[in-house]
């Protein structure tokens, strides 16, 4: 079992040029990053074919792990031109994980357009992410379905969605939210999706109405192998806030022998 530490390049390091996380993330502990669309890095479907192997060359070269992709395409629109322009640009972005070695790319849902009924959007979502799901299984590239939005990110909705979905490459990315929170525990919410959880988004630790510890203590009873990732807020001292996360990080882990940072 290993709970790996990472970060989510939004925001903390949203002005970060791809050489300097290259460089700085391993420095200060950090052994995997998700890339975030629309960043100072730079790595997107624009690439061509030699600069997508230079991107790939350079993390062959570095201890630091390219272990997601972070994307904003979501599925509950009404307009199915809408739709339809995020599962094509879905596919585009599994192609960019495919040349890159990515193993997975982040989608999401963004809550319920007003006025619809919640069970005929989980619907609508699953079908389109049962259809990238087929398409990043093809090029080997799992789809991470962020638990996000209102109504969206509850677990027992996001549990209809994969429901709806119904492939075997749609997995979950667990992200930490409030609402997740029931009489201070999370195990209710966890149980319903952790036999998909893929990878994580840690927000702020030093929040203490969410129990961390026991989120990891959850990780590690299922033996899930899982990136962790920090998804918090720029600061102008980066280096130090992150210093700062990795040693509570370490702080919750339940063992000393169930992570590696």
């Amino acid at each position: 079992m290993a709970l790996r530490l990472g970060i989510v390049t939004y925001n903390i390091a949203k002005d970060w040029d791809l050489d300097t996380i290259l460089t700085k993330l391993p420095r200060l502990g950090y052994s995997c990053v998700e890339l975030r669309t629309t960043h100072r890095h730079g790595v997107e479907v624009t690439l061509n074919t030699a600069q997508r192997a230079t991107v790939k060359a350079k993390f062959a070269d570095s201890p630091l792990t390219l272990c997601s992709l972070g994307s904003a395409f979501e599925y509950q629109s009404s307009d199915p031109a809408v739709v339809q322009r995020n599962i094509d640009g879905t596919r585009e972005y599994i192609r960019l994980a495919h040349d890159l070695g990515v193993p997975g790319i982040k989608v999401r849902p963004n809550g319920v357009p007003r006025g619809e009924d919640p069970e005929r959007v989980f619907e609508r979502i699953g079908k389109a992410l049962r259809i990238v799901g087929q398409d990043g299984q093809d090029f080997g590239v799992e789809i991470r379905v962020e638990v996000h939005g209102g109504v969206t990110q509850d677990p027992p909705n996001m549990a209809k969605i994969l429901a709806a979905a119904d492939h075997p490459n749609v997995f979950v990315c667990w992200n930490s939210n409030p609402g997740e929170v029931k009489n201070g525990s999370i195990r209710a919410s966890f149980d319903l999706l952790a036999d998909n959880i893929r990878i994580v988004h840690l927000r702020d630790l030093c929040d203490d109405t969410y129990p961390w510890r026991e989120l990891f203590a959850l990780l590690v009873q299922r033996g899930l192998e899982v990136e962790t990732l920090a998804e918090i807020g720029d600061n102008p001292d980066p280096d130090r806030i992150l210093r700062y996360f990795r040693a509570l990080w370490l702080a919750y882990q339940p063992d000393s022998d169930s992570a590696q940072p």
